[in-house]
């Protein structure tokens, strides 16, 4: 109860200060990334090019790194982007999605992980694991593998989670059908969300933006990630119960979007799911 009491004062933060949450992301999801920003009530801007970048962050509170559509005129953007951040102290998110999929992207993502401080990594299990140097195959950008119930409290992968976060000292925030966030020492479990969010693209995607736009309005980066992944789930669980019969994914992405722009300290206290382990 208390960590659903903790969101809500961070939403309303987000809700007040505005932060400008600038995004070196990819193609596919740029636009539901901006909107997802925007319905939290926050700032987008998705600024990319070497000749700016430095610029348009040192305006920002919070910068958002996502590997999904990589490639080599923008690493060279999120490496200045990035070291700029770091020299004025403005929070990085990575979402490094697709690590493990291929040598070249497993490269670049630990080359950021070692050049660049991140506040928060967001990934799934398979591209964490690839971050922190387990050999994983994956399924283009997909997890190849799952928590389950059982496997999410386990304590083989709390300790990768966890000496992750140690090492890099950064906030590991894995997200799958039950997340888990740990700042190396604290772990929470996530329990929100519904299986029909893995038919919408960049749901993920969305859910680091919603994480840069609370690390981006409060310095408390621990808290922020369990803000950013709770709600996602939280609007993806009250999205679909507002389903009729026959609708499908296409109109759960556009009640996720409602639903965060509506959302209120009653919908986290009634829907959060959210635990110590």
């Amino acid at each position: 109860m208390e960590a659903c009491y903790k969101i809500s004062r961070a939403l309303q933060s987000v809700r007040k200060t505005k932060p400008l949450v600038h995004h070196i992301t990819n193609y596919v999801t740029a636009n539901d990334c901006a909107n997802i920003t925007l319905a939290i009530g926050a700032s987008p801007v998705m600024a990319d090019d070497i000749c700016e970048v430095r610029d348009m962050v040192a305006l920002a509170n919070s910068l958002v790194i996502n590997l999904g559509t990589l490639n080599s005129r923008t690493v060279e953007s999120i490496m200045a982007a990035g070291k700029r951040a770091n020299e004025l102290s403005i929070p990085v998110v990575l979402d490094p999605v697709g690590a493990g999929a291929t040598p070249y992207r497993t490269k670049i993502a630990r080359e950021i992980m070692n050049e660049i401080k991140i506040a928060v990594v967001r990934g799934n299990l398979s591209e964490i694991k690839a971050l922190y140097g387990i050999n994983v195959k994956t399924k283009g950008v997909d997890s190849s593998e799952e928590f389950s119930a059982d496997k999410a409290v386990s304590s083989d992968i709390k300790k990768v989670a966890q000496d992750f976060a140690n090492q890099f000292h950064t906030i590991v925030a894995i997200t799958g059908k039950i997340d888990l966030i740990t700042d190396g020492k604290r772990v929470k479990l996530i329990k929100n969300g519904h299986e029909m969010l893995s038919r919408i693209t960049g749901t993920g995607c969305m859910c680091t933006s919603l994480i840069g736009s609370y690390i981006g309005a409060e310095n408390d980066y621990f808290h922020g990630a369990i803000a950013g992944v709770a709600t996602m789930g939280i609007a993806g669980e009250i999205g679909y119960s507002k389903l009729d019969k026959n609708e499908g994914p296409g109109r759960l992405k556009v009640k996720i979007l409602d639903t965060i722009y509506h959302l209120s300290e009653e919908d986290i206290l009634k829907w959060g799911k959210i635990y110590e382990e």
